[in-house]
């Protein structure tokens, strides 16, 4: 029997799909339980879909821009929840509460920034709908892939049981190479440091059941091995391992047909544009899909951006092809 996964949430199916995540807010440092990461999951597959202009998933209430910047999300009450009743919206409050009262930080070689992730939460009972404001910060760290990306099957994520598996999950996902952290890193990253002080403590505590839930019903897993000085633990290696058996076959089914369906991967708009307004052929944008992709994420404004380049390649021998170097040059320097 083929395997389609989907949440039920009184009466609203929330469908699965691949949801892209960066790698930045996959290896930054905090500490959340389960509901918590659940409301971070919502917001990375809303600030997708508004990004590629999609439609809101049906579970979805409301996102609005203020005019100071800031973010209002609205969401059900059960759009936090796996299979679970929630009548007093005990869980959600508590989840507001501490996000409410935590921040996000990040650090790199050039910057670091602490921001609070949410600001305002009321929970709506009538309506079982809960709102929070965000800082804009926030939605475009869920946006940037300047670092890299991570692509996991959101039903999967939610339905997780403990944090710690969700963030292997995560780190795994898609992966084919192995990874190594130290132990310190892998620790702050968790936030951590100060609950186990004994490496067996994290080991049993954190890397076992996490490992023991992806390996029950994961798409993707792991093995791991420690790193060594002399008789000292100092880091990990984790070897990244797919499990199909646990794959959802529509998603499957999907990632084939992107080779040939322009439209999963790049937005409407923009794909309208390159054909109609530049002239591209389907077989020209396939064979420069990367780029196309990558400066649909990361240029702020890329619809801008084409028509800008659209004036200044007329008077080219290759307008196309002058396009296309001019926005891998645009990406090379966003990279730094």
């Amino acid at each position: 029997m083929e395997r389609t996964k989907q949440k039920k949430n009184n009466g609203v199916v929330v469908r699965n799909k691949d949801q892209i995540q960066s790698y930045i807010m996959t290896t930054a440092k905090y500490d959340f339980n389960v509901y918590e990461k659940r409301i971070l999951y919502r917001l990375v597959e809303l600030a997708q879909c508004e990004l590629q202009g999609l439609k809101f998933p049906e579970d979805c209430r409301k996102v609005e821009h203020t005019l100071w910047g800031n973010l209002i999300v609205t969401l059900p009450v059960t759009s936090i929840l796996s299979n679970e009743d929630d009548n007093n919206y005990a869980k959600a409050k508590k989840a507001l509460i501490a996000l409410s009262q935590k921040y996000f930080e990040y650090e790199d070689e050039k910057t670091w920034e602490k921001i609070n992730i949410i600001v305002l939460p009321k929970i709506q009972k009538y309506k079982s709908t809960f709102t929070f404001q965000i800082d804009p910060r926030i939605w475009s760290c869920c946006l940037d892939f300047t670092k890299g990306f991570r692509k996991y099957e959101l039903v999967t994520a939610m339905n997780f049981k403990s944090v710690y598996t969700m963030r292997f999950y995560e780190l795994m996902s898609g992966q084919k190479a192995k990874m190594s952290f130290s132990l310190n890193h892998l620790k702050e990253m968790f936030q951590v440091t100060d609950k186990y002080k004994l490496t067996a403590d994290f080991i049993r505590k954190v890397i076992e059941p996490a490992k023991k839930e992806l390996d029950e019903c994961s798409p993707y897993t792991f093995e791991w091995t420690p790193q060594k000085e002399g008789k000292k633990i100092v880091g990990f290696c984790f070897y990244p391992i797919v499990q199909p058996q646990f794959r959802d076959n529509d998603l499957y089914r999907q990632e084939i047909q992107k080779q040939t369906n322009l439209s999963w991967d790049l937005n409407r708009q923009v794909l309208g544009y390159l054909k109609l307004s530049l002239g591209f052929s389907d077989k020209e944008i396939k064979n420069n899909r990367a780029v196309f992709i990558a400066a649909q994420f990361e240029l702020p404004d890329i619809m801008g951006e084409l028509a800008i380049l659209k004036g200044k390649s007329r008077d080219k021998g290759n307008p196309k092809g002058y396009i296309i170097n001019a926005l891998k040059g645009k990406l090379k320097d966003k990279q730094g």
